[in-house]
């Protein structure tokens, strides 16, 4: 199984090259993907996005919420906030959907590190965004 964050799909979808557009494509074309509804509310989000990409986008399977995830969530940003850093509320989020489902995270964004040195996350980073 392959989850990406939103900014391997951005880079996807903007043609990028990289070890995560890569992986993505294979896994696409075998149905391999799961989708982090953070990630899709995120893509949803762009008022330029094609229709196309957004009909592709609704067919990928979501990784469901599972009961107590609010709270778990909540826990995990308090227990950064806590450590002196400042984690997003999405990234928060996108990260304990994966750590719920034990399921590896690839992602630009170095804002997912602290999730995975200190919550558990299984991540992947690939050619960084600051």
């Amino acid at each position: 199984m392959f989850c990406a964050d939103t900014s391997c799909w951005v880079a996807y979808f903007s043609g990028e090259s990289g070890s995560d557009a890569d992986i993505l494509d294979s896994y696409l074309q075998d149905g391999s993907v799961q989708m982090v509804p953070i990630v899709l509310a995120e893509l949803l989000s762009d008022p330029t996005l094609p229709a196309a990409v957004e009909k592709s986008l609704l067919t990928i399977p979501l990784l469901e919420v599972r009961a107590g995830f609010w709270e778990r969530a909540g826990k995990t940003r308090a227990d950064l906030i806590r450590r002196k850093l400042k984690p997003k509320l999405a990234d928060t989020l996108i990260a304990q959907i994966c750590i719920d489902h034990k399921i590896t995270l690839h992602a630009r964004d170095a804002g997912f590190r602290p999730f995975a040195k200190h919550a558990g996350l299984q991540l992947v980073l690939h050619g960084l965004v600051h």
